[in-house]
């Protein structure tokens, strides 16, 4: 079934005509140079959009009217409901969190007063990178830096461009990169199997490489190219299926790189132990880094992914998977991950926010939920109160952190409709508790 249903679809007061310089937040690059056309139809992206933002920004706006158990109420009486339920349940869990940094703030203010556990949809990938930062460090690049410095480019067993649309056309395919020498060509190297290539073209690109190898197998290849780049010497022929000498020669191409960048996205390393990959990756750019300049760049960042875990460490300490339980944040990345919550039934009720999406949807579990989300959402279980809500960007103002953690981005409200935002929502809920 889905979660929304009747009432009139809201719209927003703006008068019709092109908005440009509009940022996107439908993925972590934050694009911001893009013109959208409004007009009572809706929204149309005009210049500069991908598949996600034309998915996103002309979603049409659904019917929508706040519910409690399917039927039909006020605003103000599915607050109150949600509030109700919150006040009574032994340790609810703060889950999707797909929202913008005001969204996320008042997560955690909410979660705090009804002493609940916070946690991302997306954290289990996010929590590779977490861990190897925690406990051994890296070094990072920015977008900025990437396409302004780098000369040679390896995409680490990630399909960044069905992630990140533009990611080669804004960052490595960008004409005339500004430290490069007049001329010079940067190289594009593709590790694993699967991943679209199609978008390393351009100008500025030079030789475009693939080291095909399972998914999975990406970490031996990372420790096999680790181990060459110091002349550590390898009794194989091939690893996951590479000739040793390809990886010789890639790992030679590292040691005489300007400025070298590893580049991965943590959903697209979704196998056991996947973590231990980013870590080797670490530890190589560590090693280059003591003959040449070398970074990594992790991506991800969509769904809010990368502004919930800045403003959960902002406000808590803690990056997610926090507790307010005992009425102060505890932190705990296995014993608060909402997956296991679920599944062990530790939680008694999911308040799942989803703003950008309604393919964010809240997991298949016997917990009951109240849902705070973008109209349109196919859910198999009727929620206890659903609330729809605009989404940031589109139907309001906002911000996002970008995927690279050096700046927040502002979002403009382009009048879509008249849904509120989560952050008010959420802020009439634990006003109410």
């Amino acid at each position: 079934m889905t979660a929304t249903k009747s009432a009139s679809a809201p719209s927003g007061s703006a008068a019709a005509g092109v908005e440009e310089n509009v940022a996107c937040p439908f993925c972590g690059i934050l694009c911001d140079d893009l013109e959208v056309e409004r007009s009572v139809a809706g929204l149309k992206v005009t210049k500069n959009g991908c598949s996600l933002a034309i998915a996103g920004f002309e979603r049409p706006v659904i019917a929508a009217s706040p519910q409690i158990g399917g039927r039909d109420v006020t605003l103000a009486e599915a607050v109150a409901e949600a509030a109700r339920l919150i006040r009574v349940a032994r340790l609810p869990l703060f889950g999707g969190l797909g929202t913008d940094v005001e969204g996320m703030r008042a997560v955690m203010a909410t979660a705090e007063r009804a002493g609940g556990v916070v946690d991302h949809a997306f954290s289990e990938g996010q929590y590779r990178n977490f861990e190897v930062l925690q406990t051994s460090g890296w070094f990072m690049s920015t977008l900025t830096e990437v396409r302004n410095r780098a000369d040679l480019i390896v995409i680490v067993g990630s399909d960044v461009h069905t992630l990140h649309p533009r990611f080669f056309e804004r960052i490595v395919a960008t004409p005339e990169p500004m430290f490069l020498a007049a001329g010079q060509k940067r190289t594009v190297v593709f590790i694993g199997e699967g991943l679209d290539a199609s978008a390393a073209t351009g100008g500025s690109i030079g030789e475009v490489l693939t080291l095909s190898c399972p998914i999975v197998a990406v970490g031996e290849v990372m420790s096999a190219l680790r181990a060459r780049t110091k002349g550590t010497p390898l009794a194989v022929d091939t690893v996951a299926g590479i000739p040793i000498v390809q990886i010789d020669d890639l790992a030679e191409r590292c040691r005489k790189a300007q400025y070298g960048v590893m580049v991965w996205a943590p959903p697209s390393l979704a196998y056991p132990s996947a973590d231990l990959t980013v870590r080797v990756v670490s530890d190589l750019v560590k090693d280059l880094n003591v003959t040449t300049r070398f970074a990594g760049l992790a991506l991800g960042g969509n769904e809010g992914a990368v502004s919930a875990g800045a403003v959960a460490t902002w406000q808590s300490g803690f990056p997610m998977r926090v507790s307010y339980a005992s009425g102060q944040p505890e932190y705990d990345s296995t014993r608060y991950a909402a997956n296991r919550l679920l599944a062990s039934g530790e939680t008694d009720l999911l308040v799942w926010i989803a703003t950008f999406s309604p393919d964010l949807t809240p997991p298949a579990s016997a917990v009951p939920t109240i849902l705070i989300g973008v109209p349109g959402m196919t859910i198999d279980k009727t929620p206890l109160v659903t609330i729809p809500i605009g989404t940031p960007g589109l139907d309001h103002a906002g911000r996002l952190v970008r995927c690279d953690n050096v700046v927040s981005l502002p979002l403009k409200n382009l009048h879509r409709s008249t849904l509120p935002a989560a952050a008010d929502v959420l802020a009439s809920i634990e006003h109410a508790l």
